[in-house]
């Protein structure tokens, strides 16, 4: 890799052994999995062995596991499925501000078409306050879709107390865990989450592939994509074996190494800090104080204005972000940033998102301070 890569939050690149598995798979494994002969029924086999894998990671059914093209497929669908599902029951929609834009814009499409919508805020730590969900559920509410943890500013939501409080009330509980998902501890039944999202681009996996988990799926999810009758008639579609082998090995390789990875993504952070209270430069959080999602790191950094610094750091091939890679070139502000300290804030023009991956060293993070002393 050229250059300093510190937007592992936007995507990462897949790691050689991915790139060696999908590349065999590439040679050996170019049969249709819904063919009845020998190299059909082996593609079958890879997808439900990584079926039966995910399933395992999340204390869930294998049979409400869907395999799609990622994360935007994977909240679209959950979200529709739910409300069509509820239909009879009502058709309030509770969800937050600061939302991925898979799930913000899916729902800004509904209340067009006339579903209620409640939008919580974040807090200034990067949390939506439960007593605030508790005031917003109504007779009516179907749905309440929250963030396990955000792409921004890498704020974890307690999932424990929000599915305590819907399973209560009996309420569809559905959460993107694009960023969470092995980087943090998920357990569907214990948190009581009916509908979870996934992609394999941030896990050193391919892009273009993921899954859904869907409670029940065979009794309540109907196909958002019409045809054939591939992932038990949820997802119409011949399988891409090459993604789903590079996904699986992927999710492999980071159940075997999610402590020392971990570990490695607090070192970095934490050298970050260290260092730039070392050099002057005035750097504040922009959500939890303490480290929750590890690899986020929101930086307002006060007189310098993003898209300069952003412009700046690239002519040095130093990469990072100022939000969501999926809102970028947009010139409309971070919805989470002023969900967090409102649209007059600077923080909103004068913030920096920098995100660790493995491949990260501390010699990366001393080349991009090194540009920081310069540009103050």
């Amino acid at each position: 890799m050229t250059g300093v890569y510190l937007d592992y939050a936007a995507t990462t690149p897949m790691s050689p052994q991915v790139i060696e598995a999908m590349t065999q798979a590439m040679k050996n494994h170019y049969g249709n999995a819904s063919s009845l002969y020998k190299i059909g029924r082996d593609s079958r086999h890879i997808i439900e062995e990584t079926r039966q894998l995910i399933a395992k990671t999340l204390n869930a059914n294998p049979a409400d596991i869907i395999i799609n093209s990622g994360g935007t497929e994977a909240n679209n669908s959950a979200i529709v499925n739910a409300l069509d599902q509820f239909a009879d029951r009502g058709k309030h929609i509770i969800t937050s501000q600061a939302e991925h834009s898979s799930v913000y814009q899916t729902i800004r499409a509904l209340e067009a078409k006339g579903y209620p919508v409640t939008y919580l805020d974040f807090d200034e730590d990067g949390h939506i306050a439960l007593e605030a969900l508790k005031q917003a559920i109504r007779p009516d509410t179907v749905l309440v879709s929250i963030m396990a943890g955000n792409n921004e500013v890498g704020s974890l939501q307690d999932l424990q107390s929000i599915g305590d409080l819907l399973a209560e009330k009996d309420i569809f509980f559905h959460t993107d865990t694009v960023q969470t998902y092995l980087n943090y501890p998920l357990n569907v039944e214990a948190l009581h989450i009916d509908a979870l999202s996934m992609s394999a681009h941030k896990l050193y996996g391919p892009k273009g592939i993921g899954f859904l988990y869907y409670r029940d799926a065979d009794k309540h999810f109907v196909s958002y994509i019409k045809g054939g009758n591939q992932e038990n008639k949820h997802r119409a579609g011949t399988e891409s074996i090459p993604q789903i082998v590079g996904m699986k090995t992927a999710i492999e390789l980071a159940n075997k190494h999610q402590k020392d990875h971990q570990a490695h993504l607090l070192d970095l952070r934490y050298y970050l800090l260290d260092q730039a209270e070392k050099r002057g430069l005035d750097f504040q959080i922009n959500g939890p104080q303490d480290a929750e999602l590890a690899h986020i790191l929101n930086l307002y950094w006060p007189g310098h204005a993003s898209d300069i610094q952003l412009i700046k750091f690239d002519l040095a091939d130093i990469y990072l972000s100022a939000g969501s890679a999926c809102t970028a070139g947009s010139l409309e502000p971070s919805r989470v940033l002023v969900s967090m300290y409102g649209e007059d804030s600077p923080r909103i023009q004068e913030s920096l998102r920098v995100s660790f991956g493995q491949p990260t060293s501390k010699a990366e993070i001393d080349q991009f301070l090194d540009r920081c002393e310069e540009n103050k």
